[in-house]
């Protein structure tokens, strides 16, 4: 049975469609909405690979803005984050992939299971490679099990801004010996070079259709959800490897105030005393640090002030509960 202690509390600090006639008003009427172009096209391109391959770098880098976290720590995206990119008049949904690696826990097993149905559901499929590391056994076990799936293919080889031109050669042709690849591609996602010729080829691949997002809209992500993400970003950060990956957090209340503030409620959720205890950390300095620097990052986001509050719980075995997975958009694996 799940238990739960108490919360321990740091706080941080119409329009009718009516149109007046002609000349009643000096305030003039807005221009109307632009239509849709006629010649759109629309697609989902699922990026997939070993963890710490790069793939939540790129996602931000090709979607311009952070739509995922990054951090230091391996196998950090847990569910389907969806990046929209707009490219001429082509939209581009790319999906952020949990890193595909040998499941060891339920959790590990309903990460797994979620990038490859991404790859599933996805027009186009891009293989993202660290080019330091090569072809190790999981990516070669990637390799072999997309070898079944149907839809275009393409490999990326990351980190190429420091990785020597005849090891990228031979990783590309090592790859294609499993994959006969449409187009291969050696790019650093951290600054963006070579990013453009992905975007162009993707374009010119991805169906004709409506647009599926507004143009504007970066993310199909609610702003709760991304919240929660940022504060889990800035726990990895902080922790390094004090804190298990058994740990997770749930935004419980987002309130606009008057003045255009957020007042946003969280909570982190542990297995154990002893880990609440590291969260908190001495005097509270942990969470503190945590707090102010997911903050500052969601004021950004939202270009407003936020007020955020932090609470830290124990709720045992919470990665064995159905429910937690249906929040995090995963499937709970039998």
């Amino acid at each position: 049975m799940n238990t739960e202690n108490d919360r321990d509390e740091l706080p941080e600090d119409d329009d009718d469609g009516f149109v007046p006639p002609k000349g009643r008003f000096d305030i003039p009427l807005p221009d109307p909405i632009s239509q849709m172009p006629t010649d759109t096209k629309a697609g989902f391109v699922a990026l997939i690979g070993a963890p710490n391959a790069g793939k939540s770098t790129l996602i931000n880098q090709l979607v311009g803005t952070k739509v995922s976290i990054v951090t230091h720590k391996v196998q950090t995206t847990r569910s389907i984050i969806r990046g929209v990119a707009m490219h001429g008049s082509a939209q581009l949904v790319f999906i952020d992939t949990p890193g595909i690696f040998k499941p060891k826990r339920r959790l590990d097993r309903a990460m797994v299971d979620t990038a490859w149905g991404g790859a599933r559901d996805a027009d186009l499929i891009a293989l993202l490679i660290d080019a330091r590391k090569g072809i190790d056994e999981e990516v070669e076990n990637i390799l072999k099990r997309l070898n079944g799936q149907t839809a275009l293919k393409v490999l990326i080889l990351n980190k190429t801004d420091i990785a020597k031109r005849e090891k990228l050669l031979q990783i590309a042709q090592k790859a294609n010996e499993f994959i006969e690849f449409e187009e291969t591609f050696m790019i650093s996602a951290l600054t963006g070079d070579g990013t453009d010729a992905i975007l162009d080829h993707f374009a010119s691949k991805v169906p004709e259709g409506p647009w599926l997002y507004p143009d504007d809209q970066p993310s199909d992500l609610p702003l709760r959800i991304l919240a929660a993400e940022i504060t889990r970003e800035k726990l990895f950060e902080r922790l390094h490897q004090e804190l298990p990956y058994i740990s997770t957090v749930e935004t419980e209340r987002w309130e606009t105030k008057k003045d255009g503030s957020a007042r946003i409620e969280q909570t982190i959720y542990v297995e154990r005393d002893s880990q609440k205890s590291i969260v908190l950390g001495k005097k509270g300095q942990t969470i503190k640090a945590i707090s102010k620097a997911a903050r500052e990052e969601l004021a950004d986001i939202i270009e407003a002030p936020v007020h955020l509050f932090l609470f830290v719980k124990v709720r045992e075995n919470w990665a064995d509960d159905p429910e937690r997975y249906r929040e995090m958009g995963l499937e709970f694996p039998k």
